[in-house]
Order: C-alpha cells, then structure tokens, then sequence
C-alpha cells in the first residue's frame, strides 16, 4: 500500500493565504467605508458647502470600498503569483489612500462666521462651487478683494473677519479650493477678476498655505495693488519681483506660521513691506473653524483677534486702493 501524499499541502497553503488575503481586503474596504461615514458625520456642511472635489472623492471611495467587499465575499481568488502580487498592491495602495481620505477631510466653519453668511441691507452674499462673493449693496470701490483659505479650512470660515471689508465698500471673493489645497486654485484668482469685471485693483491675500499661494499670484498678476498675508510667508524670494504694497499679519501664540518664521519672511519681502504682530493671537483664529493640531494657545478672545484682524485688513485695502 502507497504511502498518503503531501503533494496537496503546497497547494493548501496557498489557498489558505488566498483567503487571508481576501479578508484583509474586505477589512480595508470595511475601514474605507468608515473613514468616508467618520468625514460625513463630522465634517458634512463642509463637505456640502465645498468645491466639489472631496465629495466626488468620498462618493467615489465608497463605490470601489463596496465593490472591494464584494469581491472578497464572493471569494474570487487570483490564479497567478502575478495576481496574487497585484492584489497586495492594490491593498496596500488602498490603505493609503484611505489615510489621504481622511487627512484630507475639512475643517469646519463654525459660529460667527456661519451667521457671517447671511445677506443683509449691507452686504449681499452669493456662494457657488468654487467661490463666495461678497458684495457691497452700495456703490462699491474700486479695488476688491480676492482670498485663499488655509490648507483644508471651509472657506466659510473667513466670513467673519473678511465682511466688514465688504461693509466697507470693498468687493471680497473667497476661493473654494479643489480638496481644500490652494495649489490646486492657483486660477481662482483669474475667475474671480472675470467675476468682478469693473474692479480696477485688487488686494490678493491668504491665510497659512493660502496665503503662501496669494504670494505666487500677487507676484505674477497684474492689478495687484496689495498683498494681505494672514499668518503666512511667501515660498520663494519676492522682494525685488512684487511691486503690490505688502501687510503681514501674525500672531505671537502661532505655533505653525511661529513668529519666527514670520521674522525670517521679511528677507523674502519688499523693504517696505508691512508687519503687524498680535499679541495674543494663534494661527486659528484668523478664521473660526476651531482648534487646529500643532497650534500655540490663543492668550485672547476669537472675537477681540478677528477685531484687530479686520480693522488692519480694512485700513491696509483702503490705503492700497487710494494709491
């Protein structure tokens, strides 16, 4: 009588990690339907109120996530080393871009810059997919004013400190960026002068990252009569370039844009350019989106910092409009 062959047990433990496979895949979808649910549930009006961009990247996680349990329910097994490689590549990317997914979710605009949204008999606020516009009622000046939100913040969540600009005769346009990215709205500004045509200058200005990107543009657009810098530098060298009047604000309790950095910014700037230090002040309050990791401790109120940030914001537009 033969002996019992082993030939099958090669063949049996590759099946065996077939199926872990398949289980590990069903795991990551399961996690990319939990990271799309986490972002909805705590961040929707965000995501509603946005550029588009994320939405379709969430609706389009949750179709290959469901798609990917699918597959591994129904146990479809790859036949070849090579597909077997494949699929652990694909698993891998996935889980990856399930963390992108969820670093990518926005910060949400709170309280007063929510109510901030709302027209009135002075200011007219209309809001499309890539832009809100504020609008004077009255006859407007001149010179309006283009934004850049932080990386990741709701644009909404400068409605506040960015209004009274707008009370002031001051056309105001916040760009709503693809994923929350200034670098991916790098035209915006061109959209938003077709958007206000009869504007003959324009103060371009940022906050954090936003600003960083208002920098490239104020330096490279023409009409450009200021630059209004919230908590933020330029990448590169500007100061011999950039002919627009030039106001940086920050904070001393900044613990991204840190008063050291903004320090250092100043060789990258005109001579003349301005700097206005807060005491007090940290880097997320020059919006009202709540606390941000890797952010000092604010030693003031939201509302005493959003004051001197407008009142500054308003004077600096007003002198570059008159020169």
């Amino acid at each position: 009588m033969n002996p019992p062959s082993d030939r099958t047990a090669p063949a049996d433990g590759a099946a065996r990690r077939r199926d872990v496979l398949s289980w590990i895949a069903a795991c990551v979808a399961v996690v990319a339907l939990g990271a799309v649910a986490w972002a909805c549930l705590t961040a929707w009006e965000a995501i509603v109120h946005g550029h588009p961009a994320y939405a379709v990247l969430l609706g389009l996680t949750a179709l290959l996530a469901a798609a990917g349990i699918a597959v591994a329910l129904r146990g479809a097994r790859p036949r070849t080393a090579l597909r077997l490689t494949a699929r652990i590549a694909l698993v891998i990317a996935a889980s990856s871009g399930i963390a992108v997914v969820a670093w990518l979710r926005p910060y949400p605009a709170v309280e007063p810059a929510l109510a901030a949204m709302h027209s009135d008999d002075r200011v007219t606020v209309t809001e499309s997919a890539d832009r809100i516009v504020f609008s004077p009622t009255g006859e407007p000046f001149a010179t309006a004013v283009f934004f850049q939100p932080g990386a990741l913040v709701d644009a909404r969540a400068y409605a506040a400190v960015l209004r009274p600009l707008a009370e002031a005769g001051h056309p105001v346009v916040i760009a709503k960026q693809p994923l929350g990215i200034a670098f991916l709205a790098t035209g915006a500004f061109d959209a938003a002068r077709s958007v206000l045509p009869d504007a003959s200058a324009w103060v371009v200005g940022g906050h954090s990252l936003g600003g960083t990107v208002a920098s490239l543009q104020a330096d490279q657009a023409d009409q450009v009569a200021g630059l209004l810098l919230y908590a933020s530098y330029p990448a590169s060298d500007i100061r011999e370039s950039l002919t627009a009047d030039v106001l940086s604000i920050s904070g001393t309790e900044d613990g991204l844009a840190t008063p050291e950095k903004i320090t250092a910014s100043a060789a990258t700037l005109p001579a003349d350019a301005e700097f206005l230090v807060l005491e007090g002040v940290s880097h997320a309050q020059f919006g009202a989106y709540g606390p941000q990791p890797g952010d000092g401790v604010p030693q003031v109120s939201d509302e005493t910092a959003r004051t001197w940030i407008s009142d500054a914001s308003v004077m600096f537009v007003d002198d570059a409009g008159a020169d």
